[in-house]
């Protein structure tokens, strides 16, 4: 005699369905059935979800908009220079730099060893690049090299004095 394809369910939520396991291994089919009795059928969970994805698509708006908020404000209070490229570049490049160089800041100076002199001369060579893309380029970047990508960033994500060039 073979295993049922065929298991009757009771869901949580008191709705019944026959579901059709036969694409499962034979001896897997039983416990699984067990597993789908303990939740709640599918049209009952999508309508106690439905709201969740507007929940969580304002919730990351906000946040979005508060980091956003942050590193401007961060952003003016170090006089950085405003970031160069497309509108959604520059605010994710904004976003980015803050994150970048707090997170230098932290491991360099605050648990390392780079004296705030030093650390004077690496925010001002980061002030020269102005190319959003490049701090969005970097944003998975360990913040210990720092130094060494900012000496590797190319005429083309810092600005010229000439407009001709």
């Amino acid at each position: 005699m073979a295993v049922q394809t065929i298991w009757p369910i009771d869901h949580t939520c008191g709705h019944h369905a026959d579901r059709d396991l036969s694409d499962r291994p034979a001896d897997r089919r039983a416990g699984f059935a067990e597993w789908l009795a303990r939740q709640e059928c599918t049209d009952c969970w999508r309508a106690s979800n439905e709201g969740d994805e507007q929940d969580k698509a304002a919730w990351l708006k906000a946040k979005r908009a508060e980091e956003q908020a942050a590193s401007e404000s961060w952003s003016e209070q170090y006089r950085m220079p405003p970031l160069e490229g497309t509108e959604r570049a520059v605010a994710w490049g904004v976003r980015c730099r803050h994150q970048i160089l707090i997170a230098a800041y932290t491991a360099l100076v605050t648990e390392g060893e780079t004296s705030e002199a030093e650390w004077k001369g690496i925010e001002e060579s980061a002030r020269t690049v102005t190319r959003a893309g490049w701090w969005v380029d970097q944003r998975s970047s360990q913040p210990e090299d720092l130094t060494e990508l900012l000496r590797a960033a190319t005429g083309a994500d810092r600005p010229t004095e000439n407009p001709y060039f």
